[in-house]
């Protein structure tokens, strides 16, 4: 008897345990292909509303059950490029994973459009025209990269995750393990907005915020290196200006959410002149983005996607349509003496 689906280990352990999985990045390129998610109620869903399920939800869980079967599959189904599964022995699988954990290694990056991005990325490292632009790459987040592994000349591609959670100790040291557990709390990412726009003005939550209403155990403090920077007015947008009313500028915020008129950011925000290998320390609770024409690589200690959008610069994304201000959550975290000063 076969028992297959997400769960089937759950239903019974199975004489024979094979674990199929799927890259976080495949799945997304799924959903705007038409993919539905999972067997729900609700599986034609609009595609970001697939992927905040996903990621909120739906993937937290199947990591649950993945995290109980990482030392005990009997095969690991690469499932990653679709009409060409792949398949290793589970103890070669885990053999693999330790190696990794105790040597230099990288994940496999990637590149996505977005309507703030630039063409540094496309031009300093050869990507494929795509009709736009490329705003982020991922290159060290294992919740979101993969590795590729070659078993005698069978290419594995294994969500990263997986490394974290069966290598944790050797991967992550015993010190950050105690503080963190199984999870990566640093992650590398590019912004590029070289010719293209600001990002959205944001604010991410402060640890007593996103424990009390996020359950995560640590926020959200990052950093911009400025790898690049082109012409004469190159900004990073960073904390309030002196002496302004929060009252005021929730208000504003929120007639601009309205419609009724833009956010005069410049009026609360500081604008700071930034060129080529500055370095900006953006501790949770600060209003900050970067501005257009810079090329940002972002550090940052990071639980999970936790950023409160407050303003877009009036803009639509690349599908026609709004994209999500948090305005509630982001106005509860401002730190209001992140001033100038």
């Amino acid at each position: 008897m076969l028992i297959c689906g997400t769960g089937a280990s759950l239903v019974h352990p199975g004489d024979i345990l094979v674990y199929a999985d799927i890259t976080r990045w495949e799945i997304q390129l799924r959903y705007r292909r038409g993919m539905k998610n999972w067997r729900t109620a609700k599986e034609d869903v609009p595609r970001l509303e697939k992927y905040k399920r996903g990621y909120f939800a739906e993937w937290r869980w199947a990591d649950r059950i993945k995290d109980g079967l990482l030392d005990r599959f009997d095969y690991y189904l690469d499932m990653a490029e679709e009409g060409r599964a792949a398949m290793v022995g589970g103890n070669a699988y885990r053999r693999a994973l330790c190696h990794t954990a105790r040597r230099p290694f990288r994940m496999v990056p990637y590149f996505d459009p977005g309507v703030w991005g630039g063409d540094w990325m496309k031009n300093h490292f050869g990507l494929p025209e795509n009709g736009s632009n490329y705003a982020w790459s991922f290159d060290g987040v294992p919740e979101e990269n993969s590795l590729l592994f070659d078993f005698g000349g069978v290419k594995i591609q294994s969500p990263a995750l997986n490394l974290v959670y069966a290598q944790a100790r050797p991967l992550l040291g015993e010190r950050v393990h105690a503080r963190f557990g199984k999870e990566f709390p640093i992650r590398f990412d590019l912004l590029d907005t070289i010719h293209g726009q600001n990002l959205s003005l944001q604010v991410h939550p402060l640890t007593e915020y996103i424990q009390r209403n996020f359950n995560m155990h640590y926020t959200q403090d990052e950093s911009y290196y400025i790898l690049d920077a082109e012409g004469e007015d190159t900004c990073v947008y960073l904390g309030v200006k002196e002496r302004i009313d929060p009252a005021d500028m929730a208000e504003d915020l929120e007639a601009a959410q309205r419609g009724e008129k833009l956010f005069p950011a410049e009026n609360y925000v500081n604008r700071i002149p930034v060129k080529k290998h500055d370095h900006l320390l953006i501790p949770a609770g600060t209003v900050h983005c970067s501005g257009a024409n810079t090329m940002v690589l972002e550090i940052s200690a990071t639980p999970y996607i936790f950023t409160f959008k407050m303003w877009d610069w009036g803009r639509l994304d690349l599908n026609g349509k709004p994209r999500p201000v948090h305005l509630k959550h982001g106005l509860a975290n401002v730190q209001w003496d992140r001033d100038t000063s």
